[in-house]
């Protein structure tokens, strides 16, 4: 399994349950912890059967913020994240989240409650098709009928949410079947899925890579997800060959470690786009080619063959020629090619050498004029500061594509971003969800103004359960990523991305209870950081930074990877 395999605790003996006690039963046997949600009144029954469990319940303020913490919950823990919401507007609301998860290959499951099966299809009060409604959504969907099939429906959901590529399964619960009484068994018969490494497609990737002489590793999120990390840093210290990553991977290779030339794509390091428009070798290790990363395809690596490693079949040839396929669970397979290539040592020292040197000319400069906040430069000293525990849940914009070029990463659960879906919004809950899955980790929220206004009621769930996490609000009183490409592609015509009347956030947190304060020169930076890490409890640094600072480089939209725009 790609998630860590829940350990299955002793099942109780069998008595006489209603189905929302069986509910909570079966999820205490699967190892849960934690559970975020918010009820309702199709979700009441499971509601009540929580009194008296183990499960810790996180009373969000939105149900959207429940889905988005479960997700982050789970990529830090390595567990399946698990969110609840009721019928109608509670289940729809945690769509967003629901589409994240699928987007980024987050395993979770989202327990919704339903209608009674006998006024379903009458457009009951609070009444959704939300097993339809997600479908395109979800790795699998189930509506329990009958309360004795719960246990079984539990088990099968987590299973296919950790299994393979893992991705959000939907529980759907109508309010009879909780209320029903039932003797159910426990157990569920889970199939063995994890196929032994391809021999032949693991010999066909060494001959390639030994006939390299410009061999590049494109690291994806799967390495992360397939649990392969410590293989995937074995295999690139035993080959040598220069490494690049996509957005969710940062972290998988340290981010200032000897080879490792940044992340590629729109908003890539020069020398990991150089690497990858240069290279006769692509080995593609759990990605899929996203458009970001790509910029345009069919000038993509023009000059490379494809050795792509990848749990999801499905992916494998999607959208580049493959040359070499291995499938399957990616671990095993990377430990085999390994093994193999431990041998001998590769001839391509000119390769690893043009690619130091690249990435030594285009390193990033922190030098920028003037007495204002540089954020770059912000984010790079707040990793540093926080050391290998530090955890950055990015939202989206900007800030995100800044602390993905500048901070430090130590290992790729230090870095969770909305990746795939790109939702505003995601940072502020995320960060609660990976605080409460690592209570010991140095968890801050990297937020701009627009997205941390999407969901700025999480604060009290922060105070609420006294969730020490630091919040670092950049704000440009604008959506800046829009204004940046209104800018640069649509003739400066700032059309509604102006936030210049946003709250005073300080007040704003102060009055949910959290620490704040403000930054808006470069000189009380430190300072400003060494108070936020050194907070006891929840605390907001309120960073004022230009509206007109843009993100470089850029890869335009429609180009090639080597058409890069530089600012000054």
């Amino acid at each position: 399994m790609s998630a860590a395999a829940p350990a299955l605790k002793t099942p109780p003996a069998p008595a006489v349950m209603t189905g929302a006690r069986l509910l909570v039963s079966s999820l205490e046997r699967m190892g849960v912890e934690v559970v975020f949600g918010y009820p309702g009144g199709a979700i009441m029954p499971i509601y009540d059967a929580l009194t008296g469990s183990s499960l810790k319940h996180i009373l969000v303020r939105h149900e959207q913020a429940a889905a988005f913490a479960a997700d982050a919950y789970a990529r830090l823990s390595g567990r399946v994240g698990v969110c609840m919401a009721t019928s109608g507007p509670g289940a729809t609301n945690l769509i967003t989240g629901i589409a994240n998860a699928m987007m980024d290959s987050a395993p979770m499951v989202c327990i919704t409650g339903n209608v009674p099966q006998g006024v379903m299809g009458t457009d009951a009060f609070q009444e959704i098709d939300i097993l339809g409604v997600t479908l395109p959504i979800v790795k699998h969907s189930i509506l329990v009928r009958d309360a004795a099939e719960i246990p079984a429906a539990i088990e099968q959901a987590f299973h296919i949410a950790a299994s393979g590529r893992p991705g959000p399964v939907l529980v759907d619960l109508p309010k009879d079947v909780q209320f029903a009484e039932t003797v159910a068994p426990f157990g569920f018969n889970i199939p063995n899925e994890t196929p032994a490494a391809d021999a032949d497609a693991i010999a066909e990737a060494e001959r390639f890579i030994r006939t390299s002489e410009r061999p590049l590793i494109y690291i994806g999120g799967g390495v992360k997800i397939g649990r392969a990390t410590e293989a995937l840093r074995a295999f690139a210290e035993t080959t040598g060959i220069p490494v690049v990553a996509t957005l969710n991977a940062l972290g998988t290779v340290p981010t200032d470690a000897p080879g490792f030339l940044g992340m590629l794509g729109m908003h890539g390091a020069r020398a990991a786009n150089e690497a990858v428009q240069a290279s006769d070798l692509l080995i593609v290790m759990g990605a899929r080619f996203d458009d970001r990363a790509t910029g345009k395809l069919a000038e993509f690596a023009p000059h490379a063959r494809v050795i792509h490693f990848d749990v999801d079949a499905s992916e494998i040839g999607k959208l580049r020629e493959t040359h070499v396929a291995v499938g399957g669970e990616i671990r095993p397979a990377i430990e085999a090619l390994t093994a193999r290539m431990s041998a001998a040592p590769l001839a391509i020292d000119p390769w690893v050498i043009r690619c130091a040197s690249a990435a030594e000319r285009h390193a990033a400069r922190y030098d920028a004029p003037g007495e204002g906040v540089y954020a770059p430069a912000l984010l790079k000293q707040l990793s540093e500061m926080a050391g290998d525990r530090f955890v950055a849940a990015c939202d989206v914009g900007q800030h995100q594509m800044w602390a993905a070029q500048h901070c430090r990463f130590a290992r790729p659960e230090a870095h969770i971003t909305s990746g795939g879906l790109g939702a505003m919004g995601f940072g502020l809950p995320a960060g609660l969800g990976a605080q409460m899955a690592d209570p010991d980790a140095v968890v801050v929220t990297i937020a701009g103004d627009g997205g941390f206004m999407m969901n700025v009621q999480e604060l009290a769930t922060l105070r609420r359960y006294g969730v020490p996490l630091k919040i670092v609000l950049l704000d440009n009183s604008s959506l800046g990523l829009v204004r940046q490409w209104q800018e640069l592609f649509f003739s400066e015509n700032y059309s509604e991305i102006d936030l210049s009347d946003n709250p005073d956030f300080v007040k704003v947190a102060e009055a949910f209870g959290v620490e704040a304060f403000r930054i808006d020169r470069r000189d009380q930076v430190e300072a400003g950081l060494a108070r936020l890490l050194a907070a006891e409890g929840a605390c907001l640094a309120h960073v004022v930074i230009d509206p007109k600072e843009n993100v470089w480089p850029l890869v335009p939209p429609g180009k090639s990877n080597a058409e890069m725009m530089e600012g000054a």
